[in-house]
């Protein structure tokens, strides 16, 4: 045996290879469940709680639109995708439904 080198002994052939065991399926099951719970799940369900408020929409609704705006509808399209938002007494705009985050209390636009 050298200072500063170990002298290497070699293996007894006697253990067989290990078998592919449950294990990586168990992990992988693990990781779907996560998935589902943490990720998957949630979302879904705001998903379908966003459609509800888009079916729900009525006219003379106080709304938040996705890119900030503050409005009432004046015009429901039940064809179309379309909702007409009064800004004030002068202004309107044509918004898609999709694009309505919130449904405010009544009174909301006049506190602001």
């Amino acid at each position: 045996m050298s200072l500063f080198i170990s002298t290497a002994h070699a293996q007894d052939a006697g253990g067989a290879a290990p078998g592919f065991g449950f294990e990586p399926l168990i992990m992988l099951a693990v990781f779907g469940l996560i998935f589902y719970f943490l990720l998957y799940r949630p979302q879904a369900k705001r998903v379908k709680e966003h459609k509800n408020l888009v079916s729900s929409l009525a006219k003379g609704d106080e709304v938040l639109t996705q890119g900030g705006v503050v409005g009432k509808i004046t015009k429901v399209a039940d064809d179309k995708d379309f909702i007409e938002i009064s800004l004030n007494e002068t202004n309107s705009i044509m918004v898609q439904k999709s694009a309505v985050s919130a449904v405010l209390p009544k009174g909301t636009m006049k506190s602001l």
